[in-house]
């Protein structure tokens, strides 16, 4: 039994190590060259990736916490060092574009969180994850029932001024998708990064785009020959 998982784990290494792949039923020999030629762009990538997350991951700490906001929870306010939970040190906030002046909700925003609500209880095996609104929770917390929303962390901050202060609301109350984390170490909350992509200076032919990280929906798109190109997201409410 030994020796036949030893012999498919060396099958999968020998493919994993060549630049092509067995192929696909009917395919020519122009696109196996094409998609050949495309794998090493791929496996390159994915080395970029990883690379930059583990320049992420060393960052040095940044700021300590500007104040212990205090959010409206569902059951109650809910201060900013009580996130922190479970014995788990590292916090994800991400910024809902829901603010009190705005018709609806964010839909760009809505879709990510239709995929992190049921995601939510895998990733808080590992850290804590709050989702922060600008209106009130009387006005989300039904909303988040009709997506069916179930996992979620929903909080209000219509108290306090967390998401002006770090970046999820501009001066005139603009309300911006922002994700933010934070570590505790030694007694102190302290920011860790902040999907700043959306700041940074535009890059020519470039959506901005700081959110893909989150985001599941272009992801797969942009898997198919149409690609994301031209194409706005429109939101499902059934």
């Amino acid at each position: 039994m030994a020796k036949r998982r030893t012999t498919r784990s060396k099958s999968r290494n020998t493919l994993a190590g060549t630049s092509t792949s067995p192929g696909f039923p009917g395919e020519s020999a122009k696109y196996r060259a094409a998609r050949n030629t495309l794998l090493k762009r791929e496996v390159a990538l994915r080395r970029q990736l990883e690379a930059v997350a583990g320049e992420r991951r060393k960052l040095p700490l940044g700021g300590v916490l500007k104040e212990d906001y205090v959010f409206e929870g569902p059951n109650g306010p809910v201060r900013f060092s009580d996130l922190f939970s479970g014995g788990k040190d590292t916090l994800l906030v991400y910024n809902f574009m829901f603010g009190p002046n705005m018709g609806a909700a964010c839909p760009y925003c809505t879709s990510i969180l239709d995929g992190v609500d049921r995601a939510a209880p895998h990733i808080t095996q590992r850290v804590n994850l709050a989702i922060v609104a600008r209106s009130p929770l009387a006005r989300v917390l039904p909303f988040a029932r009709e997506r069916g929303w179930r996992h979620l962390h929903l909080l209000s901050s219509a108290d306090n001024t967390y998401n002006r202060d770090y970046h999820g609301e501009s001066d005139a109350g603009d309300q911006w998708p922002m994700m933010n984390v934070f570590v505790r170490r030694r007694g102190k909350i302290h920011h860790t990064w902040g999907s700043e992509m959306f700041f940074a200076p535009p890059d020519k032919g470039q959506d901005p785009r700081h959110v893909d990280l989150l985001w599941p929906i272009w992801q797969l798109i942009d898997l198919t020959p149409g690609g994301r190109t031209g194409l706005a997201l429109k939101l499902r409410y059934e």
